[in-house]
């Protein structure tokens, strides 16, 4: 099994900004990690980060028939990326949102994930564990 991992703008910047909200682990940990743990179900992690919608746009696009499911955390695209929405919407694999806060208890503009509805599951506000949940969510599944 292949599944491909996005992260959106500023995601690159964990670690270093806003520790208390996002944690001090840095992306490149985050994936080591993932990809420690998803080799235990011989599952491969391809990992994709971006600070451009479109980039993020065209990989979704392109996931259709060369991973078996994604894992996205488009950060602050989440709440108003229309274009993603319509990425996800577009494609027939699995789709597991992911944030590493709680956006429920955050800024009013963070409470509505316009991509929510069209993943099939969330992991939110669970810390950089959620990316493992995420994960779960691909061992788990039975069709």
């Amino acid at each position: 099994m292949k599944i491909l991992v996005i992260n959106g703008p500023n995601l690159n910047m964990l670690g270093k900004r806003q520790p208390e909200i996002y944690g001090k682990e840095d992306l490149e940990s985050i994936i080591n990690d993932l990809k420690s743990y998803a080799s235990n179900y011989s599952i491969d992690i391809i990992s994709f980060q971006s600070n451009h919608e479109g980039k993020i746009v065209d990989m979704i696009q392109e996931s259709e028939n060369q991973y078996d499911g994604l894992i996205i955390n488009p950060g602050a695209l989440s709440h108003y990326s229309i274009s993603i929405r319509d990425a996800i919407a577009s494609v027939s694999i699995r789709v597991v949102e992911v944030h590493i806060s709680n956006i429920f208890a955050r800024e009013d503009f963070r409470k509505h994930s316009v991509i929510s509805d069209v993943c099939d599951s969330s992991v939110i506000g669970l810390g950089t564990k959620g990316y493992k949940l995420a994960l779960n969510n691909f061992i788990t599944y039975e069709e």
